[in-house]
């Protein structure tokens, strides 16, 4: 019973903060603002939440997770930093649409990392899925091109790329690494502040940035940090699904900005070769499960 209950709180965990992310691009364009004051207020409001999530935490349990655990906690947060740099840059050179499907791609690097640095040989059926999911980036990748969206691409690229790094280097630490990425927006915070004082600071609505960085960003983070503590690597995965599929729709509803038919496509591709793929880790789990139950029985 107690591992059922288990299961429903991640479940439920972890979709308050797939939810929660999707409305993050849509309040970057909403505050109407330079790239650099953007990722200033970003990141600095989120670093400032997560420091009173951690003191409030430590004040009533004085083993709560450190917020750099060693040298690998700090590799991490580093990846989160220059995933945050990337990420805001991405934002401003491409469609929304480009930037999700292609950040999507970090269950790519992830299983590339994981087979490079864990020994952790991918499955046929894996590098099927990664095959198909190139392909897809490809398709939007080449629809970029002459359209000024190639520089936006590669920094989300880029931000895949960083993700995928951050999980693999926690999953190889067995750290806890909750309040790491918090903690990595220093980097970015830090550049964003060094090019803010030459060119000003320039934003019309910052009160939908600071609300995104105070509240929906800690809440995302936090949620999709625990949610494996409790349900399997797949079904989280699915979650992050949403970001991929509703951000695109909350940015069209708001600003008219319709996908390309190149962007569609690859998403398309993306977003089936993952859920397909989702759930046959989720079969393949449950075939374990069953067949370990029967070798030691309860």
């Amino acid at each position: 019973m107690s591992t059922h209950t288990d299961h429903h709180k991640g479940l439920l965990i972890t979709a308050i903060g797939g939810l929660t992310l999707t409305i993050d691009i849509p309040l970057i364009r909403l505050a109407d603002g330079t790239p650099w004051t953007i990722m200033l207020l970003r990141t600095g409001t989120t670093l400032l939440a997560g420091l009173v999530m951690w003191a409030i935490w430590r004040s009533f349990d004085r083993n709560a997770p450190r917020l750099i655990p060693g040298w690998s906690g700090l590799t991490v947060a580093f990846c989160y930093g220059m995933t945050g740099i990337s990420f805001v840059t991405a934002v401003y050179h491409t469609s929304t649409a480009d930037l999700v499907f292609i950040l999507a791609f970090n269950t790519v690097f992830a299983a590339l990392l994981s087979w490079l640095f864990l020994k952790e040989r991918p499955r046929l059926a894996t590098v099927i899925a990664m095959l198909a999911m190139i392909l897809g980036v490809l398709i939007i990748v080449g629809g970029s091109v002459g359209t000024g969206h190639l520089f936006g691409d590669f920094m989300a690229l880029c931000s895949a790329f960083f993700v995928a790094l951050a999980i693999t280097i926690s999953r190889a630490s067995g750290k806890d690494m909750g309040f790491t990425a918090l903690v990595g927006v220093i980097i970015p915070l830090a550049l964003a502040a060094f090019m803010v004082s030459g060119e000003g600071f320039h934003v019309n609505a910052p009160w939908w940035i600071v609300f995104n960085g105070a509240v929906v960003m800690p809440i995302s983070f936090f949620c999709l940090a625990n949610g494996p503590k409790y349900i399997s690597g797949p079904e989280v995965a699915m979650f992050y699904l949403l970001e991929t599929v509703l951000a695109p729709i909350w940015v069209w509803l708001i600003f008219a900005e319709a996908p390309t038919r190149n962007s569609l496509i690859g998403g398309t591709i993306l977003i089936v070769t993952l859920v397909a793929h989702s759930l046959w880790q989720l079969h393949e789990g449950r075939k374990r499960r069953a067949a370990l139950a029967v070798v030691h029985p309860a």
